[in-house]
């Protein structure tokens, strides 16, 4: 019953937490529809003492404590201690903040992968704005489990792409429930997921299009044309028939939703943010962006990030001119840098991934620190995706996201000995203690991983 714990605990409280963090108004219908009912897990307060702190922030890594109340931190380095509180001896060991995952598609694209399970890609129409990746996600994959191991407390899940417009992104909390609304991140923003490039053409060429770039380009700039039309008629009040796909875009025109694109080629992602000059929108963030390395000042310029592989390339054309430094470059010209996984199983190694492309960058004649490159994993991020106010960094008022390594997170043998959200233990290697999706319930005979 031990590892049952990290699923029954927030479920107790669900039905007793509809909505409590989230504060829109009653009055739009599109804001309080689907709203989160994430519930943290109850948890003492406690001191981590004796820590090796790489904090988000810093460029340095320190040594000190964390005292954590309420689920959130209280201090970073010295401070009073409470009396009688509870302490941990970190004993020197590495303490970072959550693994932040802003490309997933676990839930969308769950274990075990079959046919019946595949709900990331809406493949109906060029032009699929008005989906909901929360509306395919299953939270019973076992994916997230075994993320959460790999020290990943929050993910981004995105809808697949194949379409220019493929709809609504989510964040979710990395906490066992059996609801989407349980893992939904309270009041993060949604994200649009949009697609350049070779997908777009290669699904919809055989299909009335588009089955170009140009046709691509095109594409992009009818619907904002609409989009706009449509906000003027929405802004002004009164009656007007509601359009799914257009209040997805107009939202994304009024700042509201946060544009994440699926892009790998320089000279396109260059293209993309002169539409979004065009039509007044940010691009927040460029996704895989394999030639992000060429236009790192662009992007700095634009405040626009880059979500990047540490070495994934040459898999097909528009991926082969890749280098393995394309992170720490991107980070060395002054934009925003971060790693993704876009894979279920690196979602699992993501510290790893980041060692790599770090390193590469350093063998180039960079010199950047660990804990400087601490940031492409939680920090820039939460930043992407409109909650480094809640997460992402071990700062005072933050959610207590948390992992304890038992070895240096940059090295191959070193692992999440504890990982903590909000403050609540939910995984700990030495006890045992993880949480076990409901799927795998009763397979325990399968794998001595599962018992």
């Amino acid at each position: 019953m031990k590892n049952l714990l990290p699923l029954i605990l927030p479920l107790t409280a669900l039905a007793a937490c509809q909505a409590k963090e989230d504060t829109a108004s009653d009055t739009d219908k599109s804001e309080v529809a689907f709203a989160s009912t994430y519930a943290p897990q109850a948890s003492p307060d406690m001191l981590l003492k004796n820590a090796k702190i790489i904090d988000g922030v810093s460029n340095e890594i320190r040594e000190g404590d964390i005292l954590i109340s309420e689920g959130r931190i209280s201090y970073v380095g010295s401070g009073s201690i409470p009396e009688g509180i509870k302490q941990i001896d970190v004993d020197g060991r590495f303490v970072t903040p959550g693994i932040i995952d802003i490309h997933s598609h676990l839930g969308n694209y769950p274990s075990p992968g079959v046919q019946a399970n595949g709900d990331g890609n809406e493949v109906t129409s060029p032009i699929t704005s008005e989906v909901f990746a929360e509306h395919g996600v299953w939270p019973q994959d076992p994916g997230f489990d075994e993320a959460l191991q790999g020290g990943v407390t929050t993910l981004h899940i995105l809808p697949g792409s194949a379409n220019l417009f493929g709809g609504r992104g989510v964040t979710l909390r990395n906490m066992p429930s059996h609801t989407v609304q349980g893992m939904k991140f309270p009041n993060a923003p949604y994200t649009l997921k949009m697609a350049c490039g070779e997908n777009p053409k290669r699904v919809y060429g055989s299909k009335g299009g588009p089955g170009s770039r140009m046709g691509n380009v095109a594409g992009y700039r009818k619907n904002w044309i609409k989009a706009a039309a449509y906000k003027v008629k929405r802004d002004k009040g009164g009656d007007y028939d509601r359009d799914l796909q257009l209040e997805t875009l107009a939202d994304v025109l009024d700042g509201k939703i946060l544009v994440q694109m699926h892009c790998y080629r320089a000279d396109e992602m260059i293209q993309i943010l002169d539409i979004a000059k065009e039509f007044d929108y940010k691009v927040t963030t460029f996704h895989h962006a394999v030639e992000a390395y060429k236009i790192g000042p662009e992007l700095a310029a634009s405040d626009t990030c880059a979500a990047m592989w540490a070495d994934w390339g040459a898999f097909k054309m528009e991926s082969f001119d890749y280098i393995n430094e394309n992170v720490p470059f991107v980070h060395a010209a002054g934009a925003c840098a971060m790693i993704h996984s876009d894979d279920p199983n690196n979602v699992q190694r993501l510290n790893q991934e980041v060692a790599k492309t770090w390193a590469d960058g350093n063998r180039a004649g960079l010199n950047i620190s660990k804990a400087e490159a601490w940031k492409w994993l939680s920090t820039n991020p939460a930043k992407a995706l409109g909650i480094l106010e809640e997460t992402g960094t071990l700062e005072e008022g933050k959610r207590a996201d948390i992992v304890i390594w038992d070895g240096d997170p940059f090295s191959t043998y070193g692992r999440p000995s504890t990982v903590m959200l909000d403050g609540a233990i939910l995984f700990d290697r030495k006890t045992g203690l993880k949480p076990m999706s409901d799927f795998r319930l009763g397979y325990s005979d399968l794998s001595g991983d599962l018992k």
